[in-house]
């Protein structure tokens, strides 16, 4: 095909898939399942019958595509929500992680009648959580703001360990690692990288702050190629390269930079296609012919997955975490977090690593992972909700659900934020006076039924309303906390002792 052939079809591919959004989120499906599709529905079985089988170049792509997704995730976590959830997500995804690969294995070695190796190999592909996957469902759902920490602190932190682990497993003339040699590489990986991410984030956020750039546009692409510096930095010194762009973004997205909103949105497109293009590529190189012989053996390790090796995983870090005093997981959110574990992307290119690396059996491996990720997002993703109210863990109408956007004055050196208020929110009948906002900070415009107008001292507040708040920058946080606080108790907050805090 020609290259303007090539570009047809690939801007049919994203419309179609942008469009797919909307239905994703109505359902509460992660929007990978249709992008799965769309790979399939132009592969080699196919209407377009493109025949990819080029493993090596998918894992290369893959991982790129991974970074991107990575980095957007660290410029849009917000750091004071997550701060708290940081040391449990850490134990997870390191601890977790090994207790995760080792339970499965131990399970699916004779469910499956596989060796040692290979139970292993499929367990360490397995026991990562995706970070496009909880950040597309999670983000929408009204929960506590440390337990929803958790889980996005833990899917961007646990790519690194599995990434490392699959990878020793993967090489067919190197002997079976010992446990010594995967904590001594995984310890060395994680520090540097940690060490590159940690160096490279502040350094990168105060020469940004400090270089007057010609144009708005050249500071996202400045932070994306920061972004690429400390992943590829860190690959270079043959440490982890997910763990240094996720730190050094992370870095970067809570700190105040020029243009930070448009730079946040720069980010989520380039992820939105790194997304794209990543889910449809996956689904172009499995073969629709294979996927049936490895339904069972899928659903299987699948089931030994979702109902034994997470659950276990997540039982045994809440005990570690218990037993040192960091932190108490409640039995309710444990089986939330072990129900919340979803699988993506990451899985499926985690697989690609043993196929390109010629390791028998490696196809074998790609099919049922990539069944395990249709099936049990299917099953998982749109029940999290209801699993949630179920659990009496929901955080509906409290001032955590208030979306809440920030585009920074430059001039005025002030914050422009934008509320919306939620039904159910206590806010809902209180008079612009009665937020006792700073001196510092006022209502300047209420959106409501598609209408706006200026408030006045006295305007009444409503459920779907959306406020404009012009704060300066300093009395930002003090104004976020008063509005999740009246959010929370209504107008008489501070009288219940409820200051808004995370």
């Amino acid at each position: 095909m020609g290259l303007n052939v090539w570009l047809l079809l690939s801007a049919i591919i994203v419309i179609t898939a942008i469009v797919s959004v909307r239905i994703a989120h109505r359902t509460g499906l992660p929007s990978l399942l249709i992008y799965l599709g769309l790979g399939l529905l132009v592969g080699e079985s196919g209407f377009a019958h493109i025949h990819f089988e080029n493993a090596a170049l998918a894992q290369q792509l893959g991982l790129v595509a991974l970074a991107v997704i990575l980095a957007e995730g660290g410029l849009t976590t917000n750091w004071q929500s997550v701060r708290r959830a940081v040391p449990a997500a850490l134990v997870m995804a390191t601890v977790g992680v090994a207790v995760s690969i080792i339970a499965f294995a131990v399970a699916v070695q004779g469910l499956l009648d596989l060796d040692w190796r290979m139970s292993l190999l499929l367990g360490a592909v397995l026991a990562s959580t995706d970070a496009a996957a909880v950040f597309s469902v999670l983000r929408r759902l009204p929960l506590p703001p440390r337990l929803a920490g958790v889980l996005e602190a833990e899917s961007g932190f646990n790519d690194a360990p599995t990434v490392i682990v699959v990878t020793m497993l993967s090489l067919p003339t190197a002997p079976m690692p010992s446990t010594w040699d995967i904590l001594v590489n995984s310890t060395y990986e994680l520090a540097v990288g940690a060490v590159v991410g940690l160096a490279i984030g502040p350094l990168a956020a105060y020469l940004l702050r400090r270089v007057a750039l010609p144009a708005s546009g050249l500071y996202p692409i400045a932070v994306m190629a920061v972004a690429f510096l400390a992943y590829t930095g860190a690959v270079q010194l043959h440490a982890s390269g997910f763990l240094a762009v996720y730190l050094a973004t992370l870095i970067i997205g809570n700190s105040r930079l020029p243009h930070r909103s448009a730079t946040r949105g720069f980010a989520e497109g380039a992820a939105w296609l790194a997304q794209i293009g990543l889910f449809v590529m996956l689904g172009m190189l499995a073969s629709p012919s294979e996927l049936p012989n490895a339904i069972v053996p899928g659903l299987l390790a699948g089931v030994v997955l979702v109902l034994l090796a997470r659950p276990l995983s997540v039982a045994v870090c809440a005990l570690l975490l218990r037993l040192t005093r960091i932190d108490r997981i409640s039995w309710r959110e444990q089986v939330f977090l072990s129900w919340a574990g979803l699988r993506g992307a990451v899985p499926i290119v985690l697989a690609t690593i043993p196929w390109a690396d010629g390791m028998m059996g490696a196809k074998g491996v790609f099919n049922e992972v990539f069944i395990i990720v249709i099936v049990f997002t299917l099953v998982q993703g749109p029940t999290l909700p209801f699993l949630a109210r179920l659990l009496g863990i929901s955080a509906e109408g409290e001032a955590r659900d208030l979306d809440v956007e920030a585009a920074p004055l430059e001039e005025l050196k002030a914050d422009l934020l934008q509320v919306r208020i939620p039904p159910g929110s206590l806010m809902n009948g209180v008079e612009i006076f009665e937020l006792r906002l700073p001196a510092n900070a006022a209502v300047t415009m209420i959106v409501r039924d598609g209408r706006s107008f200026v408030p006045s001292e006295t305007t009444k507040l409503q459920a779907e309303d959306q406020l404009l708040v012009v704060t300066t920058a300093a009395q930002r946080q003090v104004v976020e906390q008063r509005l999740r606080a009246v959010s929370r108790k209504g107008k008489l907050a501070g009288w219940y002792g409820e200051r808004g805090l995370t």
